[in-house]
């Protein structure tokens, strides 16, 4: 095994952001590899992460991919490095315990990495950085279940739409439509009591007023339209829909 550094964590050598919106995008892909690992692939990372191996670290790569390695050996390290032996704590803990700490870990590491881009071009513009990664929940509120809640704008509302098809339901949101300040306020309160806090389980983002989402017939998981490949029009047609998480489940059983 290789060690890390700027092939763990870099993109080629010509990789470099510079502006605001490229660090997003790279906090974004990295954030969403990292969350991957920790989700849907956990079997695998947890299976990678060997105690009797060296020091591991995990790392999130801009392509929304993620990998297991080892540091980088030139010091200092082209960018910040991930926290190091991360698989020696694993048959010490309970395992949800051992991911959560991982994910702090992870989301510690992707602000030092979005910062080390960050401080290139001042942190006056650094701060608008900063707003945009508070837009999503850290790593750790989507592993450990503990996610806070995010206000919505109160002149939209969303309805709940659940559209019968034979013996089945297939739920899904229909897009929000604009509202009077005045008119339905109660409604939207009551409405964003129920959704605020709900996750799409393949991107990890809450629930927004203005998006396609539809829900697992078996782990009841809400996701987006669009990370599923799920259209409005597609989902009238199935009868009983199934994430690609509890499909694959099927299939090797």
């Amino acid at each position: 095994m290789e060690a890390g550094g700027g092939v763990g964590v870099g993109a080629g050598p010509n990789y470099n952001p510079r502006t605001v919106e490229e660090v997003f995008k790279d906090f974004k892909g990295r954030r969403a590899g990292l969350i991957k690992a920790l989700t849907n692939d956990v079997e695998d990372f947890y299976r990678q992460c060997d105690p009797e191996k060296e020091n591991l670290c995990l790392y999130g790569f801009p392509s929304e991919q993620w990998e297991v390695n080892l540091p980088a050996e030139e010091v200092p390290p082209e960018l910040p490095e991930p926290a190091l032996g991360i698989n020696f704590a694993r048959d010490g803990m309970q395992e949800k315990d051992w991911l959560s700490l991982v994910a702090v870990h992870s989301d510690a590491w992707l602000l030092s990495v979005a910062f080390y881009f960050g401080a290139r071009f001042g942190f006056d513009k650094a701060d608008r950085l900063f707003n945009m990664i508070n837009e999503f929940p850290t790593i750790f509120e989507i592993v450990s279940g503990s996610v806070k809640k995010q206000s919505k704008d109160s002149s939209f509302f969303t309805t709940l739409v659940f559209v019968k098809q034979r013996d089945s339901q297939v739920k899904y949101s229909r897009i929000a439509q604009p509202k009077d300040d005045d008119e339905g306020l109660d409604d939207d309160e009551e409405d964003d009591d129920e959704h605020g806090d709900t996750l799409c389980g393949a991107c990890g983002d809450n629930y927004a007023a203005d998006e396609f989402w539809i829900c697992c017939d078996i782990c009841e998981k809400w996701f987006h339209g669009k990370c599923v490949k799920i259209t409005p029009a597609r989902a009238e047609h199935i009868k009983q829909y199934k994430c690609p998480s509890c499909s694959n489940k099927r299939a090797r059983s």
